[in-house]
C-alpha cells in the first residue's frame, strides 16, 4: 500500500526539525529530507544537526521517504534565486565531479542513518564544452561509484528525470538503469516531470515496475504537456486516480512524497490541502 510523505523542500523558511514537525502534525507517515541548504547541505551538516533531525524523527515516530539530493544550491556563495544542480555528476571539471559524488555519498550516509531506502539524484545539464555523449560517459563512471558505495549501506539511488537535464524521461531513465547495471540504480518517478515531457504518468509508472526507488507527486496545470511549476494536487489536471491505480497495479508499496517547494510562503496550507486532496488514495 503507497503511504504519503512531505518534503521539506516547502518548509525552506524553517530550520530542519521544525518543518518535521509540522510535516508529522498533518498526518504524513513520511518525511523526505532536503539534503541541501537550508536543512541537510552536507559539508555544514554535522553530528549535532544529525541527532537532532534523529530525535525529531524518534519524538514524531515519522519515517523518512528519501534524502533528495537533487540539487546543491549551498555550493555557491552567491546561489541563483532557483534551485541549481551544478556542480553535476555529469560535469566536465573532474574535481567539481568528484565534489558531487561525494556530495551524493554524504546523503547515503544520511539516508543509511534515518532509515531512509533511498536517495535521489538528477543528472544535471550537458553545458556548453560538455556534449551529451561525453557527459553521459562522465554519469555512468560517476554512477559506479556512487552505486557501489550506496550497495553498501542497503541504500537504492533513484535518479530524477527532468525536462532539459542529461536524462530527461522515462525511456532514457530506464537505457540508464540498464547501462549502469547495478542493483541499486532506479528512478525516483516525479509524476509532474513525466507529465510536462509530454508521456502519460501513469503509463510511466507502469513501465518503470520494479525499478521504481520513490515517487514524487504535484499537480500540473495543462497536464500533459503543461507548464513545469509545482501545484497542490487538485490545483491542476493530473489524474491522480489513474496514477494511485497504476502504482497498485505495478504493486509499489513505498511512499508517494509531495514535493511542493513552490510554496516557501505557505508550506502548512500545501501540506494539509495536499494530504486531504490525496489521503483518499491511499
Amino acid at each position: 500500500m503507497v503511504e504519503l510523505a512531505f518534503s521539506t523542500n516547502a518548509y525552506t523558511r524553517h530550520a530542519l526539525p521544525e518543518a518535521v514537525e509540522r510535516i508529522a502534525d498533518y498526518g504524513y507517515a513520511g518525511v523526505e529530507i532536503l539534503g541541501d541548504e537550508p536543512h541537510a547541505y552536507f559539508p555544514a551538516f554535522g553530528d549535532t544537526e544529525r541527532e537532532e533531525l534523529l530525535a525529531v524523527l524518534d519524538g514524531t515516530g515519522i519515517d523518512v521517504s528519501n534524502v533528495n539530493a537533487n540539487t546543491a544550491t549551498g555550493y555557491y556563495d552567491d546561489a541563483p534565486p532557483s534551485s541549481f544542480f551544478e556542480p553535476s555528476v555529469v560535469t566536465a571539471d573532474d574535481e567539481q565531479r568528484e565534489w558531487r559524488i561525494d556530495y551524493t555519498k554524504r546523503a547515503i550516509d544520511l539516508a543509511s542513518r534515518t532509515g531512509a531506502p533511498a536517495v535521489c539524484l538528477a543528472t544535471g545539464r550537458p553545458l556548453p564544452g560538455n556534449p551529451p555523449e561525453r557527459a553521459y560517459e562522465y554519469l555512468l563512471d560517476s554512477l559506479d561509484a556512487i552505486c557501489g558505495y550506496a550497495d553498501e549501506r542497503g541504500v537504492d539511488v533513484g535518479i530524477e528525470y527532468e525536462p532539459e537535464l542529461l536524462v530527461e524521461c522515462t525511456e532514457e531513465a530506464l537505457a540508464l538503469v540498464d547501462d549502469v547495471g547495478h542493483d541499486a540504480l532506479g528512478i525516483n518517478l516525479d509524476v509532474g516531470h513525466a507529465a510536462v515531457y509530454g508521456e502519460d504518468p501513469a503509463e510511466a509508472i507502469r513501465r518503470s515496475a520494479g525499478h521504481i526507488t520513490g515517487v514524487h507527486v504535484e499537480d500540473i496545470v495543462g497536464g500533459v504537456r503543461g507548464k513545469h511549476y509545482h501545484r497542490i494536487p487538485s490545483e491542476g489536471d493530473l489524474d491522480f486516480r489513474a496514477i494511485f491505480d497504476a502504482l497498485d497495479d505495478i504493486g509499489y508499496d513505498g511512499f508517494a512524497t509531495l514535493e511542493l517547494y513552490t510554496y516557501p510562503g505557505e508550506p502548512d496550507t500545501a501540506a494539509r490541502e495536499a494530504y486531504d486532496a490525496l489521503s483518499a488514495y491511499c
